[in-house]
Parts: structure tokens; C-alpha cells; sequence
């Protein structure tokens, strides 16, 4: 086959994503069984998640603009060769302790989202870009849905180890692939990485999202929790302070101030605190006995299968939206998208008491997040220079990540602040934090009516090593 390929190139990219996106959302329902298997209390287990979350939150722009200057290709290979060794370390861990730093090694795989937005835009002819971008979205979006669909069974059948030792053979051989068949881009970034930005990048990240995730633990109003904040507060003030005074800014706060960019962003923030609350409570929900007066005492196989029909509507819309973007636009499908997710967050609100109804409202919620994800990342891509894209579309991923871990804390504290004898939740609890879902997906709708129609276009400036205009590489010089 040849090295220029682009369908091999885009299974390529497609693999490694979805598999970075399972490895978000698979270990969710098999916490309880690492507990128990690991001998760890409830606390320590929780940072198999935490550990993860910080260390794709760092590593994503991070890696996202090293890309953007050395070539994408390169660091997508030495990415993807990183998260088969965390997979391999986390199949093996003989403890929780190695467990969670295998999962820290793991969070490295978020670069991979930048990273191959950035090669599509870079290789694929122009009219294929917003499409490739769509599908590639919608592989990802799907690939957490997976994640939580196979947990179940792949842990009765097997064991949760295997949760690991699968992606470990996935990633091995297309790293290979990757390392033949992808072609290098030529478009590079000038400069070299601003360090400083990055270790304030990372320090107010872990500093904002550490206390998010841990505070049902520590409290919201310990000392802890809220120095953290504070200390979060004063590092991003320093991060903005250092890259307005670099040369080579990590990232461009000029390109973040666009408007299509800051609204897509915004939108980004808002949906992401739906949706990935959504994917951490629906499960609970489900599986809660019956005795407390909701919930159906689902297994965890019985409660992935109920979160199947979010997983086909969100690659089949995700597939559907690349189609529709030239005809409608993709303000339009991100507007669509946070839409839906109001409208399924309110029906669950008013509408649990049936299997199939939870079923139902997972797959309307699922077509808003297959719009979303593909006009997000477009969106980006057609607003920013070539050079910054994998420093731009890392920086939305990381904004979307960032709402979730508040719209997940958020939705705990609504959920969890009144039990019952037995120790669940009430359902008054789930119900307040369902419509305080549905606001916030109907915020997300509200900021991308913000997403301005049209821009300007730029300058058609060569670029480097490769004398194609922006609009040559796959940049529109309109936003839909």
C-alpha cells in the first residue's frame, strides 16, 4: 500500500484515538474490582481516574505544540509508543501505587487528539479535511462509549487486567503502522517550546483540577481545597503573564482571543461538564438497587448495554454531521448538538422510571454529542494558522476535559448531599443534578449562537517547507 495513503493513515489515527478514548471511560465500572483485587481503600482507588485525568490535561497542549514544531508525525509515534508501555505497566501493576503511575503514562495518549486533527489538515486534500475531521471525532466520541459497553464483559469473561493487555496489542501494531505509512508533515511552527509556559501550563491545571476531583474527599471548604484554588488562580494569571512576554508563546493567546476560537471554547467548557457527567452518573444511576425507589440494581454489563444506544447515535450523528457541515454549517451542528443534550438531560430529569426510557434519552444525548465533538474540532481547525493547530485543538480538548471535571464535582455534591439510611442517594438528588445538566447543555447552545457566521480571511502567506496558502491546506476562509 502506498506510504501516502490517506485512508491508511486516517485508520491509523482513528485507532489510536479510539483507544485513548476507551482507556478514559473503561476503568470506570471496573474501580470497585481494582479495589478489592489491589487491596486499596475507596480514596486511593479514585486516583486511577485522577491520575489520568491530570496527566492528559498537562500532556495535550503540551505535546499538541511540540508537534506543531519537530512534525506531528514523529510525535505521534513516540505518543502512541508511550501509551502501549502504559498499558503494559497497568496490565502488570502489582500494586495500586504502580497502577496509578501507569496511568499517568498512560494520559500522555491525549496528545493524540491534536495530533492527528493536525495531520489531516496537513495532509488530506482540502474538500476531505472537514469530513476526515467529523469522522475522526465521531471514532473518538464512540471510543468512550465503547469503553464503558465492553468494561463489563470483558471483566467477567476475563479479568481487568485485560482492560489493559487489548490496548497493549492495539497500539503495539499501529505504532508500526504509524512509524511506515504516515506521511511527516512539513508544515512546522517556528521557534521552540516556551518551558516556562508549560511547567505554569501544568502547575495551574493540576492546581485547578486536583481539588475539582478530590474535594467529596477533603471538602470544599478544607484548607486544602481551597489554597489549591487559589494557588490555581495566581499560576494562570503568571501562565497569561509569561506567554503574552515569550516569542514563542506555548499558546498563542491571539489565536485563543479569535472569536470563533473563544466561543468554541466556551461552548466546549459547558457541553463537556454535561457529557462527562452524564457518562460518570447514568452508570450509577442504573445500577442503584430498585429498593431505593429508582434504579433497576443493573449489573455493570447490563448497565453498559443500556449505554449502547449513546454509543451508535454518537458515531452514526458524528458521521452524519461531516456530510451536513457544507450544507448547514458547523455553528449549526454545534448549536444542534449542545441542544440535544438538553433536551435528553431534561427528559431524564422528568423521565427514569423504565429501562427502555433511560435507553431512549442515552441515544438523544448520544446524537448531541456525535454533532458536537465533529463541529468543535472543525470549528478550531478552519479558525487558526496551520502551524497552531495541534496547540489550538489540544487547548479545546483540554477546556472540554476541564468542564467535565467541574460538571461531574458539581453534580456529585447535588447528588450525594442528601441519603438515605441505606446510604444511597436520593432520587431527589439525581433529578437536580439532571436538570442542572440540562443548563448547562443549554448554555453550551446559547455560546455557539455566539460562534460567529463568517471571518476574514487571512493572508495567504506560504507556508514553510511546503509554499501552500492556508487555504491550500485545508483551512476555510469561512466559518459556518
Amino acid at each position: 500500500m502506498p506510504r501516502s495513503s490517506t485512508r491508511l493513515t486516517f485508520a491509523v489515527l482513528a485507532t489510536g484515538a479510539a483507544v485513548f478514548s476507551m482507556l478514559q471511560s473503561l476503568i470506570a465500572p471496573a474501580l470497585p474490582t481494582v479495589q478489592q483485587e489491589l487491596h486499596a481503600s475507596q480514596s486511593t482507588a479514585t486516583w486511577v481516574m485522577t491520575a489520568y485525568l491530570l496527566s492528559a490535561s498537562v500532556f495535550t497542549p503540551i505535546l499538541g505544540r511540540v508537534g506543531d514544531l519537530i512534525g506531528k508525525k514523529r510525535t505521534l509515534v513516540a505518543v502512541l509508543f508511550v501509551v502501549a508501555l502504559g498499558c503494559l505497566l497497568a496490565a502488570l501493576a502489582p500494586s495500586i501505587g504502580v497502577l496509578i503511575a501507569a496511568r499517568v503514562v498512560q494520559g500522555v495518549g491525549g496528545a493524540l487528539f491534536p495530533l492527528s486533527f493536525g495531520i489531516i489538515r496537513d495532509e488530506f486534500a482540502p474538500g476531505a479535511v472537514a469530513r476526515s475531521i467529523s469522522n475522526l471525532s465521531a471514532v473518538i466520541a464512540a471510543g468512550g462509549g465503547v469503553g464503558m459497553v465492553a468494561a463489563g464483559p470483558v471483566i467477567t469473561a476475563l479479568d481487568y487486567r485485560w482492560l489493559f493487555w487489548i490496548p497493549v496489542g492495539v497500539v503495539a501494531v499501529t505504532t508500526l503502522i504509524a512509524l511506515r505509512y504516515v506521511p511527516e508533515s512539513v508544515t512546522r511552527a517556528r521557534g521552540s517550546v516556551n518551558w516556562t509556559g508549560a511547567v505554569l501550563l501544568s502547575a495551574w491545571l493540576v492546581a485547578l483540577l486536583l481539588p475539582i476531583s478530590q474535594a467529596s474527599v477533603w471538602g470544599w471548604t478544607s484548607a486544602r481545597t481551597l489554597g489549591l484554588f487559589a494557588a490555581a488562580l495566581a499560576l494562570f494569571a503568571l501562565w497569561l503573564y509569561s506567554e503574552a512576554r515569550s516569542r514563542t508563546p506555548l499558546i498563542d493567546q491571539k489565536v485563543m482571543r479569535l472569536p470563533a476560537v473563544w466561543t468554541t471554547n466556551t461552548a466546549a467548557l459547558l457541553f463537556g461538564s454535561g457529557m462527562y457527567a452524564i457518562w460518570s452518573f447514568l452508570p450509577g444511576f442504573v445500577q442503584t438497587p430498585a429498593s431505593a425507589g429508582y434504579g433497576f440494581g443493573a449489573s455493570v454489563t447490563e448497565s453498559g448495554l443500556l449505554m449502547l444506544p449513546m454509543l451508535v447515535a454518537m458515531f452514526l450523528s458524528g458521521v452524519l454531521g461531516g456530510r451536513l457541515q457544507p450544507v448547514v454549517g458547523a455553528k449549526a451542528l454545534l448549536t444542534a448538538g449542545a441542544a440535544l443534550g438538553a433536551l435528553a438531560c431534561g427528559f431524564l430529569a422528568l423521565w427514569h422510571d423504565e429501562r427502555w426510557q433511560v435507553g431512549f434519552v442515552a441515544g438523544v444525548f448520544g446524537l448531541g454529542i456525535g454533532l458536537a465533538f465533529a463541529s468543535m474540532a472543525n470549528l478550531i481547525v478552519g479558525s487558526v494558522p496551520p502551524e497552531q493547530t495541534g496547540a489550538a485543538t489540544g487547548m479545546n480538548a483540554n477546556i472540554r476535559t476541564i468542564g467535565g471535571s467541574i460538571g461531574a464535582a458539581v453534580t456529585s455534591v447535588l447528588v450525594t448531599s442528601s441519603l438515605q439510611p441505606s446510604g444511597l442517594p436520593y432520587a431527589s438528588g439525581y433529578t437536580h443534578g439532571f436538570t442542572l445538566l440540562a443548563v448547562l447543555c443549554l448554555a453550551a447552545a446559547l455560546a455557539a449562537l455566539l460562534v460567529p457566521a463568517t471571518r476574514a480571511p487571512r493572508p495567504s502567506t506560504p507556508v514553510r517547507g511546503r509554499g501552500r496558502t492556508p487555504e491550500q491546506t485545508g483551512a476555510s476562509t469561512r466559518i459556518r
